[in-house]
């Protein structure tokens, strides 16, 4: 009697020509090392740089540090920032950076976007005023506050006062009101030369949104009758929105972090002295490095509270651009 056999039927499965996912997800990564790996060294040399050093300032701010009193060394907790906010001298440095910043950056903001309207025409010689224009933002921050501390406000040989006894004696006067701009007006002093600086770095993004407008539909706004004001009001202005902040916010990091004008011009005195100068007089005059650590983490957050709306307003434009 024969017994039947059995034969057992294997299926090998198809190959589908597709990796299975965990390879496929460990090649991604590998792919992504790969790309990210160069830039490992510039990421490490920039922590050292700029975020170990901020790392210790932050902990230097929480202690009670001295150089005249080296004995009194020890943790104070949040000592030096409650006296940042409840010293007098403390809080009108703090009142006179926000004055600065504000005043500075909205004066400039209308005079550049002046200008950036009027660079916008086509007329003869417009390449050579954008030049003469921009250089003031090009000038070094220590000698444009050096140029106007001596050449312009100087109250015996200084443009200013010059001017005035030239206009003066065209009219049959030698009586000419001679000002003496850095005692009398220091702040006014160290604003117009701050708005002189920053007013072509205001005109430069706000001239490249005007050139970003779509062309064809200011076009049709003129063949329905639109007039130049209300092309501007329905038209310009709100593309020039998100310029706008970008100007403002880029600006307000820049300006709140100002020591050159300061130092230089009036040297802190006169109510003139921001932050950064007060940062400046706490750690090299008064030699209290714990409290001069607390005033430059507050400077520190605020502009990086202020440039976070920038990268906001930054990645708006992007995504805008790329629609």
């Amino acid at each position: 009697m024969s017994t039947p056999s059995i034969t057992t039927e294997v299926r090998v499965p198809r190959s589908t020509g597709r990796p299975a996912p965990r390879a496929a997800r460990r090649r991604r990564q590998r792919g992504a090392w790969a790309r990210r790996a160069p830039l490992l060294p510039a990421l490490l040399f920039m922590i050292v740089v700029t975020q170990l050093p901020f790392v210790g300032t932050l902990v230097i701010s929480f202690m009670r540090w001295n150089a005249l009193d080296p004995g009194n060394r020890g943790f104070a907790g949040i000592q030096n920032y409650k006296t940042e906010f409840t010293d007098p001298q403390l809080r009108s440095a703090l009142t006179t950076t926000v004055v600065l910043t504000v005043s500075v950056v909205l004066v400039s903001l209308v005079l550049g976007l002046g200008l950036a309207l009027l660079l916008d025409r086509k007329f003869l010689g417009r390449g050579i005023v954008r030049t003469l224009l921009i250089t003031p933002f090009l000038v070094v921050p220590v000698a444009s506050a050096l140029l106007w501390k001596h050449a312009l406000y100087n109250a015996e040989y200084g443009l200013i006062n010059g001017s005035l006894n030239w206009v003066w004696k065209l009219f049959g006067s030698d009586n000419a009101p001679q000002t003496d701009w850095l005692s009398q007006s220091p702040k006014l002093a160290v604003e117009a030369a701050l708005v002189w600086q920053w007013t072509p770095f205001m005109m430069l993004i706000l001239l490249a949104g005007l050139q970003s407008r779509p062309t064809d539909v200011i076009e049709a706004a003129r063949v329905d009758g639109a007039g130049n004001w209300q092309i501007f009001r329905y038209l310009t202005f709100p593309h020039l929105r998100r310029y706008l902040e970008l100007a403002a916010l880029l600006g307000t990091v820049y300006v709140v972090q100002n020591f050159d004008a300061v130092f230089t011009i009036t040297s802190g005195g006169l109510g003139t002295a921001n932050l950064p100068y007060t940062v400046y007089t706490t750690f090299y005059q008064a030699h209290d490095y714990g409290q001069a650590s607390a005033e430059g983490v507050i400077v520190v957050a605020l502009s990086i509270i202020v440039a976070t709306f920038a990268l906001r307003t930054v990645s708006s434009l992007f995504r805008e651009e790329t629609r």
